[in-house]
């Protein structure tokens, strides 16, 4: 398991259209992938979920990936979050 957390800049913080496309990308990893913020986790790989946590603007959020791609998984959702600007990692 893998683990990385992070500090969310974008002043919208994770709404919509970024959700989506951050959901999209992780369901191309086999892994179980985990998003953890105010005290809460859900899969991140359900859009309702990701969306379910409220992220705004400061926020730290937690992304834990286990399984056989991990390691690709969480550099992959790294790279996503600094390429739309939405956050950047602690």
């Amino acid at each position: 398991m893998v683990k990385k957390s992070f500090r969310v800049t974008n002043e919208k913080g994770i709404h919509a259209k970024p959700a989506t496309m951050l959901v999209n990308l992780t369901m191309k990893y086999d892994c179980d992938i985990k998003l953890t913020a105010f005290k809460k986790t859900v899969d991140f790989k359900s859009i309702m979920g990701v969306m379910s946590l409220g992220i705004y603007s400061g926020t730290t959020i937690e992304i834990s990936c286990d399984g056989s791609d991990e390691v690709e998984a969480i550099e992959a959702i790294k790279t996503k979050l600094i390429e739309l600007e939405i956050g950047r990692e602690i």
